[in-house]
């Protein structure tokens, strides 16, 4: 299979303008047509076009151009690349200053509130203080208990929605798995 280079246009601009690659050559390999590669050569095409150099990019070596440009019949490989984008959405335990450390107890009674089927884990993990904590906050047992005001944390900035998102739909599985269970164990008793 053969994959089009990042930034086809000006990848075809530094070819032409750094290689002696025929047209036909460089339009296969870009996935443009040959007409737009004499264009190229010609000045009228991809005017203010800054070149992208495939080398330095990864996407071509010295090595396939000289071979290519030694036979013009053979066509140019893209070096195959998986690019791996992935979401980098992990928790920094970062510094919280004292005026915000109020805010986590109020952001774990919030979540008992709004959302009581998160498990005191779960709402710890969100939030960022210790199980033990959100158990006290949740029987009202919490040393500060009744100077607590419930606070949304997703608006506080302690997490996003997308995590809250997924802790809710984690909490619902694990829901609907004890329930079967519960089920289950009741209609072998009877």
């Amino acid at each position: 299979m053969h994959n089009t280079p990042l930034m086809p246009m000006a990848t075809a601009v530094w070819l032409v303008e750094n290689t002696t690659l025929t047209f036909k050559q460089i339009a296969n390999f870009c996935k443009l047509h040959e007409v737009e590669i004499q264009g190229i050569a010609d000045g009228e095409v991809a005017k203010g076009i800054i070149p992208y150099n495939p080398i330095m990019s990864g996407q071509l070596t010295r090595e396939e151009i000289d071979l290519s440009s030694k036979d013009e019949n053979r066509p140019l490989n893209l070096k195959s690349y998986d690019v791996e984008i992935e979401v980098v959405d992990k928790k920094i335990k970062r510094y919280v200053p004292l005026s915000k450390r109020q805010d986590k107890p109020n952001s774990a009674l919030w979540l008992i509130k709004q959302h009581s089927i998160l498990k005191d884990s779960q709402v710890a993990k969100l939030v960022g203080i210790t199980k033990n904590s959100v158990t006290a906050i949740r029987n009202k047992s919490y040393w500060n208990f009744n100077n607590l005001a419930a606070r949304d944390p997703v608006a506080m900035g302690l997490f996003s929605q997308r995590e809250l998102i997924e802790a809710l739909e984690k909490a619902e599985r694990r829901l609907k798995r004890e329930k079967k269970e519960k089920e289950k164990s009741l209609n072998q008793k009877n």
